[in-house]
C-alpha cells in the first residue's frame, strides 16, 4: 500500500475514490439494462426487447460518452442488441 505525501496527491486519491463508486454505478446500470433487453429476447417477448432496447441505447451510449467503455465497444454492443431483436421478427 503506497501512501500520498503531497496535498495534491493526497486530494487525486479522494477524487479517485469518489469517482470510482460513479464510474461503478454507471457500469451496473448499463449492464442492467443490457440485462433486460437480453432476457427479453430469451423470453420471446419481441415488443418488451423492442422497449427494452431503446431504453438501454442512449444509456450505452452514454457509459461511453463518460468513458466507462469505449465508444467502438458501445457501438459493438449496441449494434449486436438491435441485430437480436430485429431477427426476433424474422
Amino acid at each position: 500500500l503506497i501512501m500520498a505525501n503531497t496535498k495534491s496527491a493526497k486530494k487525486a486519491i479522494r477524487k479517485i475514490s469518489r469517482r470510482t463508486v460513479v464510474n461503478g454505478n454507471r457500469r451496473n446500470r448499463m449492464r442492467t439494462f443490457i440485462k433486460k433487453v437480453e432476457s427479453a429476447i430469451e423470453a420471446g417477448d419481441q415488443t418488451e426487447a423492442l422497449s427494452a432496447f431503446r431504453a438501454a441505447e442512449p444509456v450505452i451510449m452514454s457509459a461511453a460518452g463518460h468513458g466507462i467503455i469505449h465508444r467502438n465497444t458501445a457501438s459493438r454492443k449496441v449494434s449486436r442488441l438491435s441485430a437480436r431483436v430485429k431477427a426476433m421478427s424474422a
